[in-house]
């Protein structure tokens, strides 16, 4: 029997011509929830339109227990697709969309649909148009978590969300997984509620995916070091140190290393400094610090 995933296998997109997407894979296991990060334009929203069978990788594919989910109805009907740019018809409520799913994704469950309504506080009865751009949110999440799907795709999940109503989804989010062994799916450029959500994180940089692993690995792999010395030291002296990235600041010096701190550490104790501290990234330092090509100089922007 297939174990449940979602999987891409060397996914490449192009759009005119022009690479969005280039030979990414990753897989999405059952009960688990994958954050996918990375900056406006890397492609996020390419590859959760690929899952949702929306767009045809042009090399590659993406597969839900197995099967390809492009034109695939059977796989769609397991699967729902919440998009950054939500469109609901002129005149729709949450309860015309409900009959509307109802109809086409088997495991639709009016009951909980009205549970997280009443959650959320919503009318099911107004219009959606005339609901708030958080409101809308909440209402199309809680008719996709109504159709019970195996696979869950979210695009920008928390963009509009009071901190209240962010914290019911992320706990929303993590029974369903864990109580229907779902595969979770979600773009966030919100890296905190990412790291209180996920299990693993994927970044997306340059076109291609530059990191994949467990949560849990990247804060061990990951470390700040700030080193206080009795004198300035030369920069031939702290280049000895191979890290990845450095900040001198007179008698002191913050690194920041990735999976080579032990291997290092002898480098700087032979240094001798007088103090060392050392301190865990959060996702959002850690995303930085793999972004950073260079250093922008924004001081002579306003100058005339």
């Amino acid at each position: 029997m297939t174990e449940t995933a979602l999987e891409f296998r060397n996914v490449t997109k192009s759009f005119d011509g022009v690479p969005v997407v280039k030979e990414i894979s990753f897989r999405v296991g059952a009960c688990s929830i994958y954050g996918l990060v990375g900056c406006n334009g890397a492609g996020k929203t390419t590859l959760l339109k690929m899952a949702a069978g929306i767009y045809k990788p042009d090399r590659g594919s993406v597969l839900a227990d197995g099967e390809d989910v492009f034109d695939n109805a059977a796989v769609r009907g397991r699967l729902f697709f919440v998009p950054d740019d939500l469109y609901f018809p002129l005149g729709a409520t949450v309860r015309s969309m409900a009959r509307f799913y109802a109809d086409y994704y088997p495991a639709f469950q009016e009951k909980t649909l009205q549970n997280i309504l009443n959650l959320f506080g919503l009318d099911s009865k107004k219009p959606l148009r005339g609901f708030s751009k958080g409101m809308q949110r909440q209402a199309e999440i809680a008719l996709g978590l109504s159709t019970h799907p195996k696979y869950l795709l979210l695009d920008e999940t928390f963009d509009g969300l009071d901190p209240q109503k962010r914290e019911f989804v992320r706990k929303l989010l993590l029974e369903y997984a864990a109580e229907n062994d779902a595969s979770i799916l979600i773009a966030s450029h919100n890296l905190p509620e990412l790291a209180n959500l996920c299990d693993h994180i994927g970044l997306v940089n340059g076109k291609r995916l530059t990191m994949d692993c467990d949560v849990n690995d990247v804060s061990r792999d990951y470390i700040k070091v700030r080193a206080v010395f009795g004198a300035p030291l030369s920069t031939e002296q702290l280049d000895a140190i191979h890290a990845a990235s450095r900040k001198d600041e007179g008698v002191s010096a913050t690194f920041v290393f990735h999976g080579n701190y032990e291997t290092e550490r002898p480098k700087l104790d032979a240094l001798a400094p007088l103090a060392v501290d050392e301190f865990a990234l959060t996702l959002e330092e850690i995303f930085l610090s793999e972004m950073e090509d260079k250093d922008y100089d924004v001081t002579k922007i306003f100058e005339s």
